[in-house]
């Protein structure tokens, strides 16, 4: 069966520092463009039907130092609206909320762990006819590529909190005995 290869941006100088950055349109700082360049070994001889893309530059840019070629942007792939807490770390949001969590809380004047996990289940019922066509790539950010990992295998978008993933991975999503599980996760 066909899976699903999501692709974590490389480093940018708000995801070196831990800041949230949704909206926030940064470029990879010069470790991010060696990581995304990396990811060009781990992805060879990786066919994919379809590779569909955040809108942002610094996911479009690791796709092209990576060597894939983007069908698509999706809206969808966009990370978590932070809202009041773009730009900001989860230690100093901590000093004004200090039991804010981000998987059960959301963010003011951004999106709950709700909002996001209907995105991203518009987006995976999107996926569905495309992986009858062969593999498909997303290329995204933490946060949302996390909350896809929850969905596929059942769990709520909350569920995205327990699995991490760093700058420029691998994840791959699939099926065993035809139920949707995680083949890998974090891969470099």
């Amino acid at each position: 069966m066909s899976e699903i290869i999501l692709i974590r941006h490389g480093e940018t100088t708000w995801s070196a520092s831990r800041r949230h950055t949704s909206y926030t349109d940064l470029e990879l700082t010069p470790d991010g463009e060696r990581q995304a360049r990396a990811l060009a070994g781990v992805l060879a001889g990786q066919r994919f039907a379809t590779v569909l893309a955040s809108p942002r530059r610094r996911a479009l840019r690791t796709a092209q130092l990576a060597g894939l070629t983007v069908d698509a942007t999706d809206d969808d792939l966009t990370e978590w609206h932070y809202g009041r807490y773009e730009g900001r770390t989860t230690a100093d949001i901590h000093t004004e909320r200090p039991d804010w969590d981000l998987w059960t809380d959301g963010c003011p004047d951004g999106e709950t762990p709700d909002q996001v996990g209907a995105r991203v289940d518009r987006l995976l019922a999107r996926l569905t006819p495309l992986l009858a066509q062969g593999d498909v790539g997303l290329v995204g950010h933490a946060h949302l590529l996390r909350v896809v990992g929850a969905r596929w295998i059942g769990l709520p978008a909350a569920g995205g909190g327990k699995l991490r993933l760093d700058t420029a991975t691998v994840s791959v999503l699939g099926h065993e005995h035809g139920r949707p599980v995680i083949l890998r996760w974090n891969g470099r």
